[in-house]
């Protein structure tokens, strides 16, 4: 079930916990994709939030946000980038993304698998993709203050399980959103010492929130290939009409 994005905008740009853990995941992301230059660079779901870094210098920047959850002008004060898409069939061209930011789109998705199918299909060779989800053991999946409540939280190996069933090859994993889901001020201003400390656990333990980067890798055939060739029609008859002499 996907949350309606006039819930998501107003949890990520006007509540001061969803501005902080936007802060921290897409802080997060800049330092796993520092640079994006002439890239193209798409979201789904809504990865918005996470995509603003990235305007100034790719080559093209686009937020794909599914037709059950709704679609908002994005970015604010600039040409709109944002398009409304069927959940499984994106406005793209097949192989044109470098790099694709999925956030509020798999766990929320009825049709996961298919879902992913599509993923591989707008990445290119060698493109990559992030997908952040909530932690099923993290305290951030079982609040239904946040978006993360909602949907099917993850456990890392069930994640890069299904990612590797479709083909993607995962790079690195991540854990983030190690502050409370909570919007008590003590536990507002105790957030990025939370965050700062929780980087030094196993990512599997604290984290709210995993985030997985993938590839999407083409591997060429293995093995000992041989070449089968099939005797030309003429070489038959090539004995009648040469006839070869006979042994003295």
């Amino acid at each position: 079930m996907h949350l309606d994005v006039q819930d998501l905008r107003n949890f990520y740009y006007r509540s001061m916990l969803g501005r902080a853990a936007q802060a921290s995941i897409r802080g997060r992301l800049l330092e796993m994709w520092p640079d994006c230059a002439g890239d193209t660079v798409a979201g789904f779901g809504f990865a918005a939030p996470l995509l603003r870094p990235y305007l100034a210098d790719a080559r093209r920047v686009v937020a794909l946000m599914p037709g059950p959850q709704g679609v908002m002008q994005w970015p604010a004060g600039m040409p709109n980038v944002s398009v409304l898409c069927e959940e499984t069939r994106w406005p793209l061209e097949t192989g044109h993304v470098d790099r694709l930011v999925v956030m509020h789109g798999l766990e929320t998705s009825e049709r996961p698998s298919k879902l992913l199918e599509e993923c591989w299909r707008v990445l290119g060779p060698g493109g990559r993709a992030m997908f952040i989800v909530p932690n099923r053991a993290g305290l951030w999946s079982r609040s239904d203050r946040t978006p993360f409540g909602y949907g099917r939280p993850y456990t890392l190996g069930q994640l890069e399980a299904q990612l590797r069933a479709h083909h993607f090859t995962t790079e690195r994993h991540a854990a983030v959103l190690y502050r409370l889901p909570s919007s008590r001020r003590f536990w507002l201003k105790a957030g990025p010492m939370l965050e700062k400390t929780g980087r030094r656990l196993p990512t599997v333990l604290a984290g709210g929130v995993f985030m997985v980067e993938v590839s999407k890798q083409i591997h060429s055939q293995k093995g000992h290939m041989i070449k089968h060739r099939k005797p030309a029609r003429i070489r038959v008859l090539e004995g009648l009409s040469n006839p070869m002499p006979e042994p003295a």
